[in-house]
């Protein structure tokens, strides 16, 4: 440790503060282990290295002076705060502490990516996970900044720079007001909502959503109007209770259920969607390894976990 350019050993602010505790030099030398000189040729050479006298030595004992009070309480804070520093850092080496910054595509209540947060923070309490909604584009984007260290999105994704890991598969499902005339039904088929206004969203599932209909309309019929809107999902929810449309969610998505909206299967829907988390291969974070096995591990039981 240096100051102003005077070198001071570790070694000497340990046997000052072990000196201010037993206001001895002898009984810290012992608790030390080393030899009573060895403590007050330390302490002398580094009251001259400082120009201050931190003790008040005579017959009766050894007390602090005034300026060895302050600078023993400020050597205290210091060493108390190299050692978090320590301590963190093994931690963190260890995937035990640390922040990790999550992408996904939206969150709801006791969904899967709800269940996994909590779950994670009461198994890795020191790990503090900061959530941030966005598309799938918008997450790579950060994912290769660095902006993130996992996001979760829709579908399979072969990016040739980021790993990917398909984490689980869910049912597609449409969400019409309670007052459709296809409401009454158990689930609806594709040619049903061929003329029906889809409202999709600019972020979080959005651009996926408008290319699954896409998709599932080519050479069939024509391409349902689509509406584009720029809210989340509780604002998109009433726009659909309020009759202004419908719009595709998958199972999990209906867990937090909505007045006046009701979710129906598609019957001739080919495929559940996949969902996958993505994450760069430079970024060795043992916390990131952790929430990924975690992931696997909480995934529902419609999923089938794929790994890389």
């Amino acid at each position: 440790m240096s100051v102003f350019g005077v070198r001071i050993p570790m070694i000497a602010l340990i046997q000052t503060l072990a000196v201010a505790e037993y206001l001895s030099f002898h009984r810290a030398a012992q608790a030390l282990g080393t030899s009573q000189s060895s403590v007050s040729a330390r302490i002398k050479a580094l009251e001259a290295d400082l120009g201050v006298v931190l003790f008040d030595r005579n017959t009766r004992g050894v007390r602090l002076t005034r300026a060895g009070h302050r600078f023993v309480d400020q050597v205290r804070d210091a060493l108390g705060i190299i050692d978090h520093a320590i301590m963190t850092a093994g931690m963190q080496a260890r995937g035990e502490d640390g922040d990790l910054r999550i992408g996904v595509h939206a969150l709801t209540s006791d969904s899967i990516l709800d269940r996994l947060f909590r779950r994670f923070y009461d198994e890795h309490p020191g790990i503090r996970l900061h959530i941030t909604e966005s598309t799938a584009r918008e997450a790579q984007l950060m994912l290769r900044d660095g902006r993130l260290d996992l996001a979760f999105m829709a579908c399979t994704h072969e990016i040739p720079d980021l790993h990917s890991r398909v984490i689980w598969h869910d049912r597609l499902m449409v969400a019409l007001s309670v007052r459709h005339p296809l409401a009454a039904q158990q689930d609806v088929e594709w040619r049903q909502l061929a003329e029906e206004t889809f409202l999709v969203r600019h972020g979080g599932t959005g651009p996926q959503v408008q290319g699954l209909i896409l998709l599932r309309s080519a050479g069939k019929w024509l391409m349902p109007p689509l509406q584009r809107v720029d809210i989340g999902r509780t604002a998109l929810l009433s726009m659909i209770a309020s009759g202004h449309g419908i719009s595709l969610f998958v199972e999990e998505g209906t867990a937090g259920r909505a007045a006046n909206v009701i979710f129906l299967p598609i019957s001739d829907e080919p495929e559940t969607i996949a969902f996958s988390a993505v994450w760069s291969p430079q970024n060795r974070d043992p916390s990131l390894t952790k929430l990924l096995a975690l992931a696997s591990k909480l995934s529902s039981p419609r999923s089938k976990p794929d790994s890389r």
